[in-house]
């Protein structure tokens, strides 16, 4: 504990670690393209229109993650009804989807886990980057449904079981 008797960042993003499933960029994304994950994105608005996004993937910005994706929330998305795939969360860098899994575990969502690395190493692994959809911004933030852009043949990688 940092100061003896609080557990510090460090601490919490460790504790989160340890009880949420992890997959590196190229693993994420041949599970979300064989239909086992589905990849949501954190980020905010801005940084997805200036840096491009992960085909397939939902946008459910963090402020209002746990609110979209509980079953017995009003205000959940309902593109996320009935679905039974694991949840991999996608930020900046890997560090807020960490601890935002771990939330949805809090939640009762078992299948909630984040890429490693987040979406800098989306990138730097060379896998698909897509422009914004143009009516990504309508409607309450994190409602919309997933890209349905095309979705390219992912990379050689083992997938989730």
């Amino acid at each position: 504990m940092a100061d003896g008797s609080r557990p510090g960042v460090d601490g919490l993003l460790a504790a989160a670690r340890a009880r949420i499933v992890r997959v590196e960029p190229e693993t994420a994304w041949a599970a979300a393209s064989a239909g086992s994950a589905l990849i949501v994105d954190l980020r905010s608005s801005d940084e997805r229109r200036r840096h491009g996004i992960a085909p397939g993937s939902i946008h459910i910005p963090r402020s209002v993650l746990e609110w979209r994706v509980d079953r017995a929330s009003e205000w959940r998305n309902p593109f996320l009804e009935g679905r039974e795939q694991l949840l991999l969360l996608l930020c900046a860098e890997g560090f807020s989807s960490s601890l935002a899994a771990a939330s949805l575990l809090d939640l009762g969502l078992e299948g909630a886990g984040d890429v490693v690395g987040g979406f800098t190493a989306w990138r730097r692994a060379g896998l698909p980057v897509v422009p914004v959809p143009a009516d990504a911004g309508d409607g309450p933030p994190g409602m919309g449904p997933p890209d349905t852009g095309a979705l390219p043949a992912p990379p050689a990688a083992d997938t989730l079981d």
